[in-house]
Order: structure tokens, then C-alpha cells, then sequence
């Protein structure tokens, strides 16, 4: 079956860091296919080795039977389960190519190496770690451990998008970062619908006392304030009135406050909601959310169970009834909402251009996703907004400026024009205030004047991502960089990076080098010029004495 674009190009990208290192890491948005991805790097290693198994490993039942159709349909490959009653059948020609497998099974038992003694790394060749944001846990250790011992093995983790913790933790685990798409990259690109988001105030909603524990809002005070009555009834009436008729997911943050959701949404519209929990018995599970896909419900409520796992591009509103401070778990809340309509999905991938895309959703029966957030009192606490999963590439200061946007707004704000314009008016603030310098420092201080690349390039510096903070340049990037005339002093991994990204972009695309911008700014030129027209420019200038023609 046929990958879109940025999925060939994420499978591709694996295969180049494997030329370099045994391990890397892709990192793609819910509903981009991250599934679909690494089922296509299992065909092509399985084809690469002359036939070496592949061991995936994930954490939660939907995970794993996902796993292994995606990989039976776009890879192609026999793939079987091993996991509780489930067990691999080794068969005359020994066992399939594929094995699908969860931690827990793996790990389960007294010496914490469960069912994964079976099998024999030496058989395999790549070992695939699903949501992989979970793996510097001791059981993935294990697990990872116990593979690596083969060293011709090759290990690939895929996640949506991590905590900035979880970046760093992640880049002592995998060597290196083949493929990161960015939500706003996708929805920009038109593979996911746009994200709104709408603020509400409660009145009785005081988080200021809660403890944080691991990084998150602690479940036992979280759980006293949000069970509580008239929170309850501040957040069930603002959601049926928002929501309207749309089909909507509701995250919870405790079972006793899911329940007593759904009853007072049942109140004010009888049989519109229902609830599922981890303890919810699996064939009532499946028959609820049966009923929620087919429209015969249109709430439904849940309690940590759909985070992950859960597909239903129908759903056009998410609320927030469960406050985070953790990125990664408010990405896989939303990301539930993100992916486009059905009737126009498949149909996606047929068109060459992001335009197209873009005008397809905004015309189909889900043009977009809202994001409801319920605020009140957050004391000390930064809790996540929508500004956080989609601000990858935005600095902190772009992102605080877009989330007070909607926190201050009655009304729902597009996520991805609030993020651009404060980017625009930041921009502009700092364009504002280097020309008030500009205008009392003489042209002869600019030469000694140290220059900042990302200025002269005119490209925004992404923020540092987590698995970057430990690396250092190599010595022939460096030596690139420095050749270009750029600056290598005090320059980090992730800028180096960046400007070597553009430094190659240009190239390409036979754009002027660094070199020639430098001097063109320096004479008062700016603006987008081809390679050769700069250099006629700089001779012209060169031959007027060295002033502006």
C-alpha cells in the first residue's frame, strides 16, 4: 500500500542512521501513521537482512494487534502475537518474521525476563520499541538489554510527541533522531485538521495547593478537587453548551468524577453520554464506543484508557476535564481529535500539494478539532495548552504569548494563527528595537560587531530539544560551519544543526551563501537572492569602492 510523503521520507531516514549508529529514534504526531511507518522499516530490514526476525514491543493490547495488522498490510510480512493466552507458533521453518509483543509479557516473572528467554537475539535484526517515551522504564531496559547482545541488531523507538524530560532521558537510550514531524508541521502540511481551543473559567477550580508528583499534578489531591460537586456542574454545562451536537471525547481524572460526568450529562440530554475506565469488562468497552462511533452516543468519557490505542476520526471535540502539566500526555488527549474526516483520508494521500490538503479538510464534514481547557486558580502550576503541543518549533516566550491569547479570549482561537501572529509580533518587536540601535552605531563598529547566523539567515531558532543537549558537533561539521564563515564558538549541537540544515537547503536550491548575505546586509541589501545575482551584486559593489550602488 502506498506511504505518504513524510512517512517514506521517515522510513528512508531510519535507514540513513542506521548506517551510522544501531539505534534511532522517529517522532511523529497521532494520526500521522507512526504504525504504518515502522511496519514499512520492517518490510524493507527484513528484505535488507536476508531474513531476520523483528521483535516490536508496546505496552497496551490495542497497541499490539495495531501493530501487527499495520505491518501484515503495508509491509507484507507474517506477523503473529505473544502476549497472555497469545503464543507465537514456531512452525516447521521456526518463527514468523514478525513477532508482536507487549513489556509485560516479556518481562512477567520471577526474574523479571518473563517469556523474552525464548527467543534467541541472534535471530533477529531489529528490535522496535512502540510509544517508546516509556522506555527508559527498568522493564524496557531489560528488554532492550537483552536484544542489544546481538551486535549486528538495529533498535528503533516511535513516539508522538514527548515531555522535554522525556526528550533527554530518550537520547541515553537511541543514538540519534532520524525523523522528528511536528504537529504544526502536519497540520500546516495537511495531513491533520486544525486545532481551536477554547478556554473556560471555573469558579470553584483551585489547583494552587495540589503536589506535583513525577513531573504531573498528584492523583489523590487532583482527585478531591475535581470530584467535587459544583466543579462537577462547572464543567458539564459549559461542555453540552459548547459542544452542540458534535461528537466529543472527555478525559477525566478520576473514575468517581467520569461517572458522575456522564450522569449529569445524561441529566440535561437523556442517554448522550457514557463512561469507560480501565476496569471497564473489554466486550462492554467495545459495544460503548460502537455506539459512540455509529452517533449513537455523543459523549463519551474516559478515564486514561484512551490516550493511546484509540482511533476515531470522528471526533471533533476534546475536553480537558483532567488538568496536566505533562506535554506528552495532553498531545496523546488531543491527538485524538486531529485526524481528518474519513471520507476525504484516503484521498489525502492522492494529492501533491499541502494547499490542496488543507482546502480538502477545511471543506469536508471535520474541518477542524476544539480543544476545550477548563482554568481556574493554577497557583504555581504551568499546565499544558494546546500552545505547548503545537509550539515544538516556537520559543517559550511565542507559546506563553498564544496560550494568553486564548486564555483571554470568550470565544474559540485557531491555535495555529495565534502561535504565527505572536511569532509576527515578537518578530516585529525585535526588528523595532535593532533599528533603534542600528541608528546610533556607526557602520564601522558593524564589522567588529559579533553576528548572530540565525539574524543573517533570517530562520527563527527552533528551541533545543532534549536529546540534543548532550551532543556535541562533529569535527567535519564544525569545520563546515566554519568554512561557510559561521561562528563555531559557544555553538551548541541543535543550532549547529539548524544552521547546517540551511546551509544545505540553500545550496540546493542555489540560494546565496552566508558569506554573501553577511556582506549583502552589511551594504543595507536583504531579502531572498540566487547564488549567482549575489555575486554580481558583490563585484558591482566591490567595483563602486565598496559602497552601496
Amino acid at each position: 500500500m502506498k506511504l505518504r510523503k513524510f512517512q517514506n521520507d521517515a522510513s528512508d531516514s531510519v535507514f540513513a542512521e542506521f548506517e551510522k549508529a544501531n539505534s534511532t529514534l522517529v517522532v511523529l504526531p497521532t494520526g500521522c501513521g507512526k504504525t504504518v511507518v515502522f511496519a514499512d522499516v520492517s518490510r524493507r530490514m527484513y528484505e535488507k537482512t536476508g531474513g531476520r526476525r523483528i521483535m516490536v514491543i508496546a505496552h497496551r493490547e490495542e497497541l499490539i494487534f495495531q501493530a501487527k495488522d499495520k505491518i501484515m498490510t503495508f509491509g507484507g510480512l507474517e506477523a503473529q502475537v505473544e502476549m497472555g493466552d497469545y503464543r507465537v507458533d514456531k512452525g516447521l521453518f521456526g518463527y514468523p518474521p514478525v513477532i508482536v509483543s507487549t513489556v509485560q509479557t516479556h518481562t512477567a516473572g520471577g526474574d523479571g525476563y518473563g517469556r523474552m528467554a525464548k527467543f534467541d537475539p541472534m535471530e533477529f535484526g531489529l528490535l522496535i520499541i512502540d510509544e517508546c517515551h516509556h522506555s527508559t522504564a527498568d522493564s524496557y531496559k531489560r528488554v532492550i538489554e537483552w536484544y542489544m547482545r546481538n551486535p549486528e541488531m538495529k533498535l528503533l523507538g516511535v513516539t508522538a510527541t514527548p515531555d522535554r524530560t522525556d526528550e533527554e532521558a530518550l537520547g541515553q537510550v537511541f543514538g540519534s533522531v532520524a525523523f522528528d514531524y511536528e504537529v504544526m508541521d502536519a497540520i500546516k502540511d495537511g495531513w491533520l485538521v486544525p486545532v481551536s481551543q477554547q478556554m473556560v473559567t471555573v469558579g470553584h477550580l483551585d489547583l494552587s495547593e495540589v503536589r506535583t508528583t513525577a513531573g504531573d499534578l498528584n492523583a489523590g489531591d487532583l482527585s478531591a478537587i475535581m470530584d467535587d460537586e459544583q466543579t462537577l456542574h462547572e464543567i458539564a454545562s459549559p461542555t453540552i453548551e459548547i459542544c452542540g451536537s458534535r461528537r466529543t471525547l472527555v478525559f477525566a481524572a478520576t473514575v468517581k468524577q467520569a461517572e458522575r460526568l456522564c450522569e449529569i450529562f445524561n441529566r440535561h440530554r437523556k442517554g448522550c453520554a457514557s463512561f469507560v475506565c480501565g476496569k471497564t469488562d473489554k466486550d462492554e468497552r467495545k459495544l460503548i464506543l460502537g455506539d459512540f462511533k455509529a452517533g449513537k452516543t455523543q459523549f463519551v468519557v474516559n478515564v486514561g484508557v484512551l490516550t493511546e490505542g484509540f482511533d476515531d476520526d470522528g471526533v471533533e471535540v476534546v475536553v480537558m476535564a483532567r488538568p496536566t502539566k505533562s506535554r506528552a500526555l495532553y498531545a496523546q488527549m488531543a491527538g485524538r481529535g486531529t485526524r481528518p474526516h474519513s471520507s476525504i483520508a484516503h484521498a489525502l494521500g492522492d494529492m501533491e500539494s499541502a494547499a490542496d490538503r488543507v482546502a480538502a479538510i477545511k471543506a469536508s464534514p471535520k474541518p477542524g478539532c476544539l480543544i476545550v481547557d477548563f482554568a481556574g486558580n493554577c497557583g504555581r502550576h504551568k499546565l499544558c495548552t494546546t500552545a505547548d503541543i503545537l509550539g515544538g518549533k516556537y520559543s517559550d516566550e511565542e507559546v506563553e504569548k498564544a496560550s494568553q491569547k486564548a486564555k483571554s479570549s470568550s470565544v474559540p482561537v485557531d491555535m495555529t494563527e495565534a502561535l504565527d501572529e505572536a511569532r509576527r509580533d515578537i518578530e516585529e518587536a525585535k526588528r523595532r528595537e535593532a533599528a533603534k540601535r542600528a541608528a546610533i552605531i556607526c557602520r564601522a563598529k558593524y564589522s567588529a560587531t559579533s553576528v548572530d547566523p540565525f539574524d543573517v539567515f533570517q530562520i527563527h531558532k527552533t528551541p533545543e530539544r532534549g536529546w540534543d543537549k548532550h551532543k556535541t558537533l562533529s569535527e567535519a561539521q564544525l569545520a563546515l560551519l566554519n568554512k561557510q564563515g559561521i561562528s563555531t564558538d559557544n555553538l551548541s549541537y541543535a543550532d549547529g544543526k539548524q544552521l547546517l540544515d540551511e546551509v544545505f537547503r540553500r545550496f540546493k536550491n542555489n540560494e546565496c551563501s552566508f558569506k554573501q548575505v553577511k556582506m549583502l546586509k552589511k551594504f543595507g541589501y536583504s531579502g531572498p537572492i540566487k547564488r549567482d545575482q549575489a555575486k554580481a551584486l558583490i563585484d558591482r559593489i566591490a567595483a563602486n569602492g565598496w559602497r552601496a550602488v
